[in-house]
């Protein structure tokens, strides 16, 4: 069982509504930011991908920012990049050998939580030299994030909206960062103080802490998902919550909206239904499938 779980779990509602909030592309504007500076560098530097950098960056950033995959956790992620370039005719030409990260793929379908406690362990338990390539890469992206990701604040009018919410609703933040990451953002700029619990990879995916947070505890319509990636629509609706999309590149105006009218639908139950459906198909039509080179 996973320890860091009976946070969720042990959740006792305060309110009757429940609302979980993603963080990164979300709450800050961070995803260009750690995917670009942080992220692709230290995939480029520990696969051995120099050969082929601007295949490799092209293919990290239509998973990780520009697809339906976006938001998704580092590790899935990782292999979906890897079987990206494979297929990809040009990188392949110049003879770069792109491992198959079967492994590590076993891992991630063992139910463990995705996160790097979880991963290390099965490393060092299985002295599996790719597990152990994939934690050294994972470790130097968040060390690169603790430099490099300062001062970067929550987007405008997410502020009032965590206000307006926190009066009649509980919040948590339903995250796939590393949870010492989101503690330090939230912090910085003082908005901590609107989630009861700041939930990261250690505790499982999304879909889980909305289970484990929420499940059972919450009338039907009083719970809320707000996220900016196909995964947090998922994960709300495999918990029987409403969504609320906070649309890539137009994440001002989606805030400015979900506090002039979503919070009130939210409240007022008039949120489910053709409001939700519309919201959702703008969502989706933002993100594909099929990368731009094929």
């Amino acid at each position: 069982m996973n320890s860091a779980q009976d946070k969720l779990r042990n959740f006792v509602p305060q309110h009757s509504f429940f609302v979980g909030i993603d963080s990164d592309g979300c709450v800050f504007d961070t995803m260009e930011i750690k995917h670009k500076e942080c992220f692709i560098p230290a995939f480029i530097l520990h696969w051995s991908l120099q050969a082929i950098s601007k295949y490799a960056r092209r293919a990290w950033e239509f998973v990780n920012l520009y697809s339906r995959w976006r938001g998704v956790n580092r590790f899935p992620a990782l292999t979906q990049t890897m079987d990206l370039l494979r297929d990809w005719p040009e990188p392949m030409r110049r003879g770069v050998e792109i491992p198959h990260l079967t492994s590590l793929e076993a891992w991630i379908h063992s139910g463990q939580p995705l996160g790097n406690p979880s991963l290390e362990a099965e490393a060092n338990r299985t002295g599996d030299a790719l597990l152990q390539r994939t934690v050294t890469w994972s470790k130097d992206v968040n060390r690169r994030i603790a430099e490099m990701v300062k001062g970067v604040p929550p987007f405008p009018y997410f502020r009032e909206c965590a206000e307006r919410l926190a009066r009649e609703a509980d919040i948590i933040c339903v995250s796939q960062t590393p949870g010492e990451a989101l503690e330090r953002e939230w912090e910085e700029h003082d908005i901590a103080r609107y989630a009861a619990v700041i939930a990261g990879q250690e505790m499982g995916s999304k879909k889980d802490h909305l289970r484990l947070a929420a499940g059972g505890k919450y009338a039907t319509g009083h719970l809320l998902m707000i996220g900016d990636a196909p995964g947090d629509l998922a994960a709300a609706r495999a918990n029987g919550a409403l969504f609320f999309p906070i649309n890539p590149g137009h994440e001002e105006e989606s805030w400015r909206r979900l506090r002039d009218e979503g919070i009130g639908r939210f409240f007022n139950q008039t949120f489910a239904g053709d409001y939700e459906t519309a919201l959702i198909a703008d969502f989706e039509k933002l993100l594909p499938e099929t990368p731009p080179w094929k």
